[in-house]
């Protein structure tokens, strides 16, 4: 999707040398696969502090990183945005970064939700929601109790390809070793209540209906529906109720939203700053209050309700880096399971 007229200076500018194209911190070109409304905050913002204008041009990752290994050294891109580990380690991985060197950012961003070549500026939880007339609590306390034959014919997930769920897949190789969580993923095709479809608000609505008797969903999707003043979606919530997963072991697993700055940035000074920017606690009010993900900034204050609600839990502290190391794994995992 090319957003207007934030983009037309990047059109521009392809026709344009990289080294040439716009004045050092006048400008600086985004390409994000973020796509919250609520964004638009931290945008302009940043320009509102920093006089440098913010041109942007949102897609999917696939199609964003198709882009800029086309533009190749001419790319006017400075940044590049995405959600989750799996899909900025497949960036990096494609070799599209440049490593940044900031003491701001080493400061304020845990050592763990730092890798090698981008840095992760909120994070959200998978946590497993279930109806209560339909399984025992003690049946879903940690992700590797779903697999349990207890639970067949009762659990529902979306696909195994999407990288929310082999994210989820690294974690446990990490934590529980790859026989294991090969045995894991064998396990949750064994006990699908359906074949996997949708996105994560249709697993957390498909519990409440009854159509199968536990999920696994990111934290967010709920917290919406907490927030939400729709009637149907607080009947979805007194449906349902959270579990944060394995809190007597590794603790729940995270994943995050995440940035780097491009190889070829034009404009690195300000692809910089706005990267330190993003660590600021006025930035990270945004990513907590305006789409229901937690700062990755310790001792940011926020005025959520529904994170409020769902209370402080004990999360997983497994490196980012670590976490995009098995994601590869984790795929070949669930494709031998049937987990697709």
């Amino acid at each position: 999707m090319l957003r207007k007229p934030l983009a037309t200076a990047l059109l521009a500018a392809l026709c344009m040398s990289g080294a040439t194209a716009f004045a050092a911190d006048k400008e600086i070109n985004i390409y994000s696969a973020r796509h919250y409304q609520t964004d638009e905050a931290l945008y302009e913002t940043f320009t509102k502090k920093t006089g440098i204008k913010v041109n942007r041009i949102e897609a999917k990752e696939d199609e964003l990183l198709e882009r800029i290994r086309n533009e190749g050294a001419n790319s006017p891109g400075d940044v590049f945005i995405a959600v989750d580990a799996s899909r900025l380690a497949f960036a990096d991985q494609q070799g599209i970064f440049s490593p940044v060197k900031s003491k701001v950012l080493e400061a304020r961003i845990p050592a763990h939700l730092r890798a090698s070549n981008w840095f992760s500026y909120s994070t959200r939880a998978r946590i497993i929601v279930y109806n209560k007339t339909m399984v025992k609590p003690e049946q879903v306390q940690t992700y590797e109790g779903l697999a349990d034959p207890g639970l067949k014919g009762q659990v529902c997930t979306r696909s195994g390809s999407h990288p929310y769920n082999l994210s989820l897949g690294a974690a446990l190789i990490q934590h529980d070793g790859a026989a294991k969580t090969e045995e894991w993923a064998k396990g949750i095709v064994s006990n699908f209540a359906r074949a996997p479809k949708g996105g994560d608000t249709d697993q957390i609505k498909a519990v409440a209906a009854g159509e199968c008797g536990v999920a696994i969903a990111n934290s967010y999707y709920l917290a919406r529906l907490m927030n939400s003043s729709k009637a149907e979606d607080q009947a979805v919530v007194a449906n349902i109720v959270a579990v944060w997963p394995n809190q007597k072991s590794w603790g729940t697993h995270i994943n995050v939203s995440g940035a780097g700055m491009l190889k070829h940035s034009p404009n690195k000074e300000a692809a910089v700053k706005f990267l330190e920017y993003l660590a600021s606690d006025e930035a990270q009010v945004y990513f907590a209050d305006g789409n229901n993900e937690w700062p990755v900034v310790e001792g940011v204050k926020l005025s959520n309700p529904a994170l409020e609600k769902l209370g402080p839990f004990k999360a997983d502290t497994l490196p980012i880096q670590k976490l995009a190391d098995t994601v590869g794994e984790a795929q070949k995992i669930f494709d031998r399971a049937g987990y697709r």
